[in-house]
């Protein structure tokens, strides 16, 4: 394990944070807000990154173990400094419920203990959607694409924090790989903003929107969310957006290249859009007695179907009132979410795919033992390991939800409570349903509930592994 250069990852975060702490900083400059609550952050997450930063590393190497240590260090500890400021600036003086607001933002959750977004700070409420954007990506792919940082061997970190069953490179390099997905993705993100100003939003509600929306996250400006402004054209475009990031961002690099051909042959695209396409119009029908006519069915159902798979969360209506077939349509969208390579959270559709053939594999090897199937996915064969991987990655998935639910379940609330609440934080959601829907939050629950749940959102947002092997002796041994 070479843990100085886990060190010096871990320094560089802290020192980028203290970066991007300036943003939120300038917010409360251009609001005459107190700045105290991010400069004390800044200087503490830069000390604590200068000390790392400075031990100095015999080699750069890096392999799977350092990869998965690293982020999964990375993503704790800055969301540990990340919490400070709102303790500091008394928007939200409890630690643990701070913690797990700012989890819930670099995870890209949404889930929320605020009761009274409105009554935050203009500073606090730009770093907390912020941490959306900067979480949405990865910060260490971040890192990779600004800094210099030599070898490729960092592809294990990319393998490590990007979300799905296998990471490929675009490019040789993992750098400029690192560097393209950013690219694409500052690019989208000003393009949602813009149009969201177009539809009547001011620069500040239409940016953080964007920041949420691009990081598949779900926080918003407002208490009631995107249906704070019902409004058809933002209702739209923000749907619209939610589906464009839950999608593999390698297929938009395959379209800037030209490649349409080949993006739209994706079948994990084209599952994708069609799970969507059912849900909207099965949903649609579902609500229709609620909602008078079904194009103003099919509006609320669109972009709920595209915030729940996206794994985003905004909301425009209250869809806890919805007919039972709608609400666990809702909850299955959460387990199933967006596609490998993207910024959203969920299964992943990819990684669906492959279990249902794989148990469909297995079915006809039962009625012709002989037979020799293998799983196909976009036209290659999977290979056997990343099959495996995908079985014994749902296997844990299922694990600790249930164990979640048995955890959270001590503070006595009722069982769609408990099931909803557990399956939005791993799937990086945001609202469930009963007391943590639309009209409710995650306040109500305990410190060690929150705790769970905080856990949770770490291990859906860097699918599993990274989180439980800390939790490994063996892992941190040297010649382990």
């Amino acid at each position: 394990m070479n843990y100085r250069m886990i060190w010096q990852i871990l320094g560089r975060v802290l020192l980028i944070e203290a970066a991007l702490l300036m943003l939120p900083l300038i917010t409360g400059i251009w609001y005459g807000e107190n700045l105290l609550p991010f400069v004390i952050t800044m200087a503490a997450a830069a000390a604590a990154g200068g000390i790392l930063i400075s031990i100095k590393p015999k080699s750069e190497e890096i392999f799977a173990r350092e990869g998965f240590a690293a982020v999964g260090l990375s993503w704790i500890s800055m969301s540990m400094f990340g919490a400070l400021p709102f303790v500091i600036s008394g928007d939200i003086p409890n630690y643990i419920d701070a913690l797990f607001e700012t989890v819930s933002g670099f995870t890209t959750t949404g889930s929320s203990i605020l009761k009274n977004v409105e009554a935050m700070s203009r500073s606090c409420m730009f770093w907390r959607c912020f941490t959306h954007w900067v979480g949405g990506m990865g910060v260490l792919v971040f890192i990779m694409a600004v800094l210099p940082m030599s070898g490729d061997h960092y592809m294990h970190v990319m393998r490590a924090e990007v979300p799905g069953p296998t990471v490929g490179k675009l490019v040789p390099r993992a750098k400029k790989t690192a560097a393209i997905l950013y690219l694409i993705y500052v690019v989208m993100t000003l393009v949602e903003t813009v149009m969201l100003i177009c539809g009547g939003m001011s620069f500040f509600d239409a940016l953080l929107h964007s920041f949420a929306t691009a990081g598949t996250g779900g926080f918003s400006t407002r208490a009631a969310s995107i249906g704070y402004y019902n409004s058809t054209y933002i209702d739209i475009v923000v749907g619209t957006f939610m589906i464009l990031f839950g999608v593999n961002f390698n297929l938009y690099f395959l379209i800037l290249l030209g490649n349409f051909r080949a993006a739209l042959r994706s079948e994990e695209l084209r599952a994708y859009l069609g799970v969507i396409f059912f849900a909207v119009v099965t949903i649609a029908l579902n609500i229709l007695g609620q909602y008078g006519n079904y194009f103003r069915a099919l509006r609320y159902s669109y972009f709920q179907v595209a915030s729940i798979i996206s794994t985003t969360g905004f909301a425009t209506t209250n869809f806890d009132k919805w007919p039972e077939y709608s609400r666990w349509m809702l909850i299955l969208l959460m387990l199933i979410g967006a596609c490998a390579g993207s910024t959203g959270g969920g299964i992943k559709v990819s990684r669906v795919i492959i279990l249902a053939k794989s148990a469909f594999c297995e079915l006809k090897k039962m009625i012709r033992p002989r037979s020799i199937n293998k799983v196909r996915l976009e036209g290659k064969v999977v290979d056997e390991q990343t099959v495996r991987y995908a079985e014994v990655f749902f296997c844990i998935y299922m694990l600790v939800i249930l164990v979640s639910i048995l955890l959270v379940s001590l503070d006595g609330y009722d069982m769609v409570t408990n099931l909803s609440a557990t399956v939005s934080c791993i799937s990086n959601i945001g609202p469930g349903l009963s007391m943590v829907g639309h009209n409710g939050n995650f306040s109500l629950f305990s410190w060690f509930s929150k705790l769970v749940l905080i856990f949770d959102m770490l291990i859906g947002r860097l699918e599993i592994f990274p989180i439980l092997l800390l939790c490994s002796p063996s892992f941190w041994r040297r010649n382990g």
